[in-house]
């Protein structure tokens, strides 16, 4: 381990086709200065509204869901349009559309999936994944269904996760927040605050750690997170998550089945208030984080890099940072630490491979993607 210092709106898709919406950016890179050399930042595509997820389509097109629950297509030559068809989402808060996911089949099933914030009975809402087919134009989702929805989260509006990653055995891994309920990321028997692994149908593998327990959850794989909005699997197959802690104690954690990560037995950061958290930074039976931010970073999205485009960054973590508006890039040898800064990087809510090894992010703050390369 090392450290590094008003009622929901519900929002539908639209059952018609969409008009464009974004029309195409014409590209200016901008050369950023890093302690590992320069780097050409280009805006790719601008005018978006808090983005959260982006995903590549084997043509190198985007994927891209903004919170309010618009998921966009931004085409590679073209314009922008809005995808119809997507799920009814709990757009409060933290809350609504979030992660999108490509499998590494979609070319043979055009299948994408799609976490999201689900209206509950009573008020309430919690996380869920759904699949469904991208239609052959890339207008419209196809087949909508829910493969998975919590336990009833609650009423309030923190913390649902939710990165949906696919596993090297095409299971699928979702990341849960507690929901603001800490005391509930202890608990089995709901889906507060846990990792969970669905076959590609939604069904729980039989070899998931609680399977058979009573009163767990089949579905949970790992549980005492707070709040993970970041995940991704490493070149080695494992799968790893970065998630927020409350004042310091950000983390990052490789997830093994059926560990506890402690929150909020134990945590290296403090409340609000400055009181303590739980009952320390240690405690048996409960894992260490492999490395942790104090203060925090605010970390969201995850991406390992494949040493494509930037062969120095081959195996390293790159985490967005939505406090200090920077990417953070992480050697998981040591946890060293190299930051991207810019006027490009303010609010990094995602950072994702391309296929073509290029880096991508989403900036909050901007309304934009942006292709991060190296300086030619």
């Amino acid at each position: 381990m090392k450290r590094s210092v008003l009622a929901p709106r519900f929002v539908r898709g639209c059952a018609l086709l969409s008009a464009v919406v974004i029309a195409p950016v014409f590209a200016t890179a901008a050369v950023v200065e890093t302690d590992d050399g320069p780097v050409e930042i280009t805006e790719m595509v601008g005018g978006l509204t808090e983005p959260w997820g982006i995903a590549f389509l084997p043509d190198g097109s985007q994927l891209i869901t903004e919170r309010d629950g618009r998921l966009l297509h931004a085409t590679v030559d073209g314009p922008t349009v809005e995808v119809t068809g997507v799920p009814e989402v709990w757009a409060e808060g933290q809350g609504g559309l979030l992660d999108v996911m490509v499998p590494a089949d979609f070319a043979e099933t055009r299948e994408v999936f799609l976490t999201y914030s689900k209206p509950q009975d009573g008020g309430e809402a919690g996380t869920a994944l759904a699949s469904a087919r991208l239609s052959d134009n890339g207008t419209a989702l196809e087949g909508l269904a829910d493969l998975f929805v919590m336990t009833p989260g609650g009423s309030r509006g923190q913390h649902f996760g939710s990165r949906v990653v696919e596993g090297p055995d095409a299971h699928l891994f979702v990341t849960i927040g507690e929901r603001g309920n800490r005391d509930l990321a202890q608990d089995l028997t709901v889906h507060n605050g846990t990792t969970i692994r669905l076959n590609r149908d939604g069904s729980v593998p039989e070899d998931n750690p609680f399977v058979g327990q009573e009163g767990a959850q089949p579905e949970i794989w790992s549980y005492g997170h707070r709040n993970a909005q970041g995940a991704d699997i490493d070149a080695e197959g494992r799968f790893w998550v970065v998630e927020h802690g409350a004042q310091g104690g950000d983390e990052v954690n490789l997830v093994e089945p059926g560990v506890n990560f402690g929150w909020p037995v134990i945590s290296y950061g403090q409340n609000y208030n400055g009181t303590p958290i739980g009952e320390g930074q240690t405690k048996e039976g409960m894992a260490q984080p492999a490395h942790y931010w104090d203060p925090s970073i605010a970390p969201s999205g995850m991406a390992f890099h494949s040493g494509t485009a930037f062969p120095d960054w081959e195996g390293h973590a790159l985490v967005g940072s939505l406090k200090f508006n920077y990417i953070a890039v992480l050697d998981p040898s040591d946890w060293s630490e190299v930051q991207i800064e810019s006027d490009e990087t303010l609010r990094v809510r995602d950072v994702a491979e391309a296929p073509d090894g290029s880096v991508w992010f989403l900036s909050v703050g901007n309304g934009a993607a942006y292709r991060m390369t190296p300086t030619e």
